[in-house]
């Protein structure tokens, strides 16, 4: 511990980068208090008196006189007439050192340590690693759409205008439901390309469909009790549903969805069923037409609830796309979920919901003490768009670009990769489910010999629960360009052949 002043030191600390914008004397309070709280400055040494300081540091004495104020004011340093000023004896080992002793006691990042203060349910979404989404474009990363294309001048062209209109009502707080105008407009597109039945009243906007699934798990189960969910399912919606603290039962899906039969047998208590009907992640299949009818036939007779995400059904290329199930359900038990994430693009953050009558107040409160709204520039800039025209447009173009990637992936597939893997080819969506049937080859090295190549592979089988999982991968295309994935293809086997 350092007994005298050092002026060099002071001056050094004064022009760390981070202080060159403060006023002179708070720089000069700042770089004492460090040089107190790392221990440089020890209790009980004296500080230079203000005029010689001043001197040194060719600034007024009033500036020095000001942070020799500051610092007395809030403890660092005692001021004694006749004597001079010197640092406290109060500011204890507690705090002199603290930077270099934050650094040794920190946790590595993501490492669950034991007195960290968390509760249950903060130490159980600490462990479970979050949700990881693509920053960038890699190859075959699942649920990334074509950004590239996307109209960019149409979208600033339109948020101006609405900036212009609107003023600044627009950078006031918002409806935690939503801007009226973009729940008219989700309205109208559900019920025309979806088959739906929805009012405006009935939509609530929200930053996401994870968003939206949490709040499902939150007001529709309690804390410990079960929510049925496809097996094999969405990753991201049992994340949500685990950190809401609700139990996890899956059934089973088949070549005609998730299997009704078991939904009668279930003896859980479970209230409410976690679906993706129109295009089943990760199988690719669809929820058939009796099923459907079943499914919807359950919860009415047994009081549950049924959430509907319908992730990406605008992307549908053999014929056309099943009507969605909340269009069916005349017993309004159905939650319907959407995103613009994948039809426009992900740095959006928008998504939505289609609710029963009497569970709008309720989701639109418990959105609101979760994070208030979406901001309005975004939500009127997208209604203008879709009611100009530009959100259909944009979806039709994305779907015949779609259709090419997703055929150029199957011929790759079978031209370089025949005899590895079998591509099961869906009806629609943005990735395609590849089984591994042979022998020899494991989900676990080929993601790794992937991952040495630069490529991403999602593994399938952390998408099924209990004992059976189907080994393979889920690759994504959408976001790739012909070029682009026939070459991931060729990486992709030269890598597997080195093996």
């Amino acid at each position: 511990m350092a007994t005298t002043f050092q002026l060099d030191t002071l001056k050094i600390r004064m022009n760390d980068a981070a202080l060159q914008r403060l006023d002179l004397h708070h720089r000069i309070q700042r770089a004492l208090r460090a040089l107190i709280m790392d221990g440089v400055l020890g209790p009980r040494v004296k500080l230079p008196a203000t005029r010689g300081l001043a001197k040194s540091l060719g600034v007024s004495r009033d500036t020095v006189e000001n942070a020799y104020v500051q610092l007395h004011r809030d403890g660092y340093i005692v001021r004694r007439e006749g004597s001079g000023s010197y640092v406290s004896e109060t500011v204890g080992i507690e705090l002199r050192g603290a930077t270099r002793k934050r650094a040794k006691l920190e946790p590595k990042p993501g490492a669950a340590q034991p007195g960290t203060g968390l509760s249950r349910r903060g130490r159980a979404i600490l462990d479970s690693g979050g949700v990881s989404d693509q920053q960038v474009i890699k190859a075959f990363a699942t649920g990334l759409p074509e950004t590239r294309t996307f109209p960019t001048g149409v979208w600033e062209r339109l948020q101006r205008q609405v900036m212009k209109d609107s003023r600044d009502h627009v950078l006031l707080h918002g409806d935690p439901q939503g801007a009226e105008p973009l729940r008219r407009a989700i309205a109208a597109h559900l019920n025309l390309e979806r088959g739906a039945k929805v009012v405006p009243e009935q939509v609530l906007v929200l930053s996401s469909t994870r968003q939206a699934l949490y709040l499902c798990a939150q007001l529709l189960a309690d804390a410990d009790k079960p929510i049925l969910m496809e097996n094999p399912g969405y990753f991201g919606a049992r994340k949500a549903f685990e950190a809401a603290e609700t139990r996890i039962v899956p059934i089973d899906v088949d070549a005609q969805g998730i299997r009704t039969d078991l939904l009668h047998a279930d003896r859980s208590g479970a209230s409410c069923v976690y679906v993706t009907p129109s295009h089943q992640y990760p199988t690719g299949v669809t929820l058939s037409l009796e099923r459907r009818l079943a499914l919807i036939a359950w919860a009415a007779r047994h009081g549950k609830w049924i959430i509907e995400d319908d992730y990406d059904s605008e992307f549908h290329y053999d014929g056309s796309p099943t009507a969605c199930v909340q269009g069916l359900d005349r017993h309004q038990r159905t939650l319907y979920l959407g995103t613009f994430s994948k039809t426009l693009y992900p740095g959006l953050r928008m998504g939505y919901m289609a609710l029963p009558l009497e569970l709008v107040d309720a989701f639109s409160r418990a959105r609101s003490i979760m994070d208030g709204h979406t901001p309005q520039i975004l939500q009127l800039t997208l209604a203008r768009f879709m009611e100009d025209g530009h959100y259909h447009s944009h979806v039709r173009a994305m779907r015949k670009l779609y259709a090419g990637r997703r055929e150029v992936l199957l011929a790759s597939l079978v031209k370089r990769l025949d005899g590895v893997v079998q591509a099961v080819r869906p009806p629609g969506g943005l990735q395609i489910p590849c089984l591994l049937p042979q022998p020899g080859w494991t989900e676990e090295k080929t993601v790794r010999l992937a991952e040495r190549a630069g490529l991403r592979l999602p593994g399938l089988s952390r998408l099924y629960a209990g004992e059976f999982r189907q080994l393979g991968w889920l690759l994504g295309y959408a976001s790739l360009t012909a070029y682009e994935i026939e070459d991931a293809v060729l990486r992709l086997s030269n890598a597997l052949s080195s093996a």
